[in-house]
C-alpha cells in the first residue's frame, strides 16, 4: 500500500489537519450536533457557578448571622449538581452517538470507495492493509469523534470559562497565569507533533502485520500442508513485536507530554497561590475571592491537562484519519467518461481488438499483449489457446476494462469501451474463471450472486443447468448450506459449477470462459459442458482453453504467443499447419490428436 502512494504526495498531506475530512460527515447530522454542543456548554456553564457559590459562602456564610445563608447555598448546589448530571449524561449520549453514526458512515463511504477502485490499484495494494485501515483505524476515530470529542469540547469551554471568569475574580493573579500559558502551550505543541509521527509509524506497522495474518490464514491449508507454522509464527511474532515497539514509542511520546503539561500547569497553580495568600494577609484580597479565583485555576489547570492527554489521542486519530484519507483520494483509474455513449440495444455481442498493445502497470517494461487485432462476430465462439503467459487472461481483463490498453482500441457491438460506462459494459458479459470464487454464504447466495435480483426459480434453473443440484440436494440443508470461506468445504469441480450457474443466471450476451471445465472429472465435465452448450448458444463466447472437447466445437481458434496472435483457423487447418497450436495439441491431446489428424 505504501507503494501506492507517492512520497511526494504523503509529504503533502502530514501538512494538512487530516482530521478536517471528518466534517463533512458530522455535519450530515447538524441536530446531534447543536444538542451536543447545547448539552457541553450546559454543563461548563453549571461547572463555572460553583466557584461563586463557594466564594459568597466564606465570605459571608460563616458570620453567624444568618444560619440559613448555609442551608440556602447547599440547597442550590444540589440543584445545580442535578443541572450538571443531566447536561453531562445527556452530553455523553448525543456526542458518542455521533461517534458512532460518523464512523459508520465513514466506513461504508471508504468501503464503497475501494469497491469502485480499479484492479491496478489492488495489484500494488494488500487487502490485509486495506482491511486494517476499514477496522482498526475507523475504530480509532470512533474514540476521538466520541468520547475524546466529547472531553476535548468540555474541557475547551471549562477552560475558556474559567480564564474568562479569573480575570474578572482578579485582574492581578491572571496576568501571572496569562504569562505562564506560553511556557505551558509551546511543549504541549512540539509534543503533540511527535505524538502524531509515532501514532502514525505504529497503525502502519499493525496493518502490516494485520496484512501478513490475514494472507496466512487465507491459505491455511497449504501453510500446514507444507508444514510452516513455525515460520509463519515466528514472522507474525517479529511483525507483532515491531508493531509494539512502535506503540510503544507513541505511548512514551503521550506519556511525556501528560508530564510536562500537568507539571507545567499545576506548578503554575502553586504560584498563582503563594502569591495570591500574600494579599489575603494584606487585607487587598478576601479569602472567598481567592478561595474562588484558585478554585477558577484548577479548573483551568485541569481542563489544560486534560486538554494534553486529549491532544495525544486525537493526534492518534488524526493518523487514523490520514490513513483513511489515502483510500479516499485514491482515484479509480477506469472510470466511466463524463458523458457516456450508451451501448447498443439490443445488444449483438460483437467484438474487436484494434491494433492493442498493453503492459501491466506492475510490469510496465514488459508488454502482456502487443499488435494484437482480431474481430469476433456475434454469436460466434472462440478460442484461445496458448502457453503460459501468452496473454490469454489479459485478453478477458482487457475486455471487461480493468485495465485500458496503452494504444490501440477495443469495441463491443461498435462502441471503443473507453467511451462507454464501465458497469454497463461489464454486465454485458459473463465470466467462468480458472481460479473460482466462491464466497461465505450460502449455495443460493452464491448463485444469486450472479444476478442478486433473480427469482428463486431462476436460480435452481441456473443451478440445475450447472449440474449444482447433484450435490447441493444431497446437503443437510440443500441450497442454504454455508459452504464456508472461499467454497473450503466444496471440491474444486464443485466450485467451478457454482460459478458456471452464476454465469448461467447471469444471461449475458457475452460469456469469457477460463478454463471453465478444468476441475472438473470427465463424467462431470461432460455433463456441464452440455449445459456450457446450451449457454452459449445465441452468445458471443470467448474460451480459453486447452481442453480438446471445448476446442474442437470452437467456430475459430486464436493461437497466443508472447502476446500476439500468431495462427488461427480451424482445428483441423492448424493441425495442417503443423505450427504451434499443433505443437500443443500433441503435447496435451495425444490420442485425441491423432484420431483427429486422421
Amino acid at each position: 500500500m505504501s507503494g501506492s502512494i507517492s512520497e511526494q504526495t504523503r509529504s503533502r498531506r502530514r501538512s494538512l489537519k487530516p482530521l478536517s475530512r471528518l466534517v463533512p460527515f458530522v455535519m450530515r447530522y447538524k441536530s446531534h450536533v447543536a444538542a451536543a454542543l447545547f448539552f457541553l456548554t450546559l454543563a461548563g456553564i453549571t461547572t463555572l457557578t460553583l466557584p461563586l457559590a463557594v466564594r459568597r459562602m466564606i465570605d459571608h456564610g460563616f458570620n453567624g448571622e444568618d444560619g440559613m445563608f448555609i442551608a440556602n447555598y447547599f440547597s442550590m448546589l444540589v440543584v445545580i449538581a442535578a443541572v450538571l448530571a443531566l447536561a453531562s449524561a445527556c452530553r455523553y449520549y448525543f456526542v458518542v452517538t455521533l461517534g458512532e453514526r460518523v464512523v459508520a458512515d465513514v466506513r461504508a463511504t471508504v468501503f464503497a470507495h475501494v469497491t469502485e477502485l480499479s484492479p491496478s490499484f489492488f495489484d500494488r495494494s494488500q487487502s490485509g492493509e486495506i482491511i486494517s485501515r476499514l477496522a482498526a483505524d475507523t475504530t480509532q476515530i470512533k474514540s476521538a469523534v466520541g468520547a475524546t470529542a466529547s472531553v476535548a469540547l468540555r474541557n475547551i469551554i471549562l477552560g475558556f470559562g474559567a480564564v474568562a471568569m479569573m480575570v474578572v475574580t482578579s485582574p492581578k493573579l491572571s496576568g501571572l497565569v496569562l504569562a505562564a500559558i506560553p511556557i505551558i502551550v509551546l511543549p504541549l505543541m512540539a509534543f503533540g507533533r511527535s505524538v502524531r509521527a509515532k501514532s502514525r509509524l505504529a497503525q502502519d506497522t499493525l496493518a502490516e502485520a494485520t496484512a501478513y495474518a490475514s494472507e496466512q490464514i487465507g491459505a491455511i491449508r497449504t501453510l500446514q500442508s507444507f508444514t510452516n507454522e513455525n515460520l509463519v509464527t515466528s514472522r507474525f511474532a517479529k511483525a507483532v513485536e515491531a508493531a509494539f515497539e512502535a506503540a510503544r514509542g507513541s505511548v512514551l511520546a503521550r506519556a511525556l507530554l501528560t508530564f510536562v503539561a500537568i507539571f507545567t500547569v499545576f506548578g503554575s497553580v502553586v504560584a498563582v497561590l503563594w502569591f495570591g495568600s500574600h494579599d489575603v494577609l494584606n487585607g487587598t484580597l478576601s479569602a472567598g475571592t481567592l478561595g474562588q479565583f484558585l478554585l477558577y485555576s484548577v479548573f483551568a489547570a485541569g481542563a489544560l491537562g486534560a486538554l494534553s492527554e486529549v491532544w495525544g489521542e486525537l493526534s492518534q486519530a488524526a493518523g487514523a484519519a490520514e490513513r483513511l484519507a489515502e483510500l479516499l483520494d485514491e482515484r479509480p483509474e477506469i472510470s466511466a467518461p463524463a458523458v457516456p455513449v450508451a451501448l447498443p440495444e439490443p445488444a449483438r455481442g460483437e467484438i474487436s481488438f484494434n491494433n492493442v498493445a498493453f503492459a501491466y502497470p506492475m510490469r510496465q517494461h514488459r508488454s502482456a499483449v502487443r499488435d494484437l487485432n482480431f474481430e469476433i462476430k456475434p454469436g460466434e465462439t472462440v478460442a484461445i489457446v496458448g502457453p503460459s503467459g501468452a496473454g490469454k487472461t489479459t485478453v478477458f481483463a482487457l475486455l471487461q476494462r480493468f485495465y485500458d490498453p496503452d494504444s490501440g482500441s477495443i469495441q463491443i457491438d461498435g462502441i471503443d469501451i473507453r467511451s462507454t460506462d464501465p458497469h454497463k459494459l461489464r454486465s454485458r458479459t459473463a465470466t467462468v474463471p480458472q481460479d473460482v470464487t466462491v464466497f461465505a454464504a450460502s449455495i443460493r447466495e452464491n448463485i444469486a450472486f450472479g444476478r442478486p435480483d433473480a427469482s428463486e426459480a431462476d436460480v435452481i434453473a441456473a443451478a440445475k443447468a450447472a449440474r449444482v443440484d447433484e450435490f447441493a440436494e444431497r446437503l443437510p440443508e440443500g441450497y442454504d448450506t454455508i459452504v464456508g470461506e472461499r467454497g473450503v468445504t466444496l471440491s474444486g469441480g464443485q466450485r467451478q459449477r457454482l460459478a458456471i450457474a452464476r454465469a448461467i443466471l447471469r444471461n449475458a450476451p457475452i460469456l469469457l470462459l477460463d478454463e471453465a471445465t478444468s476441475a472438473l472429472d470427465a463424467e462431470s465435465e461432460q455433463l456441464v459442458q452440455k449445459a456450457l452448450e446450451g449457454l452459449m448458444g445465441g452468445r458471443t463466447t470467448l474460451v480459453i482453453a486447452h481442453r480438446l472437447a471445448t476446442v474442437l466445437k470452437a467456430d475459430r481458434i486464436l493461437v497466443m504467443d508472447d502476446g500476439q496472435i500468431v495462427e488461427q483457423g480451424t482445428h483441423a487447418a492448424l493441425v495442417k499447419k503443423n505450427g504451434i497450436y499443433a505443437r500443443l495439441a500433441r503435447l496435451q491431446f495425444d490420442e485425441a490428436f491423432e484420431r483427429a489428424a486422421e
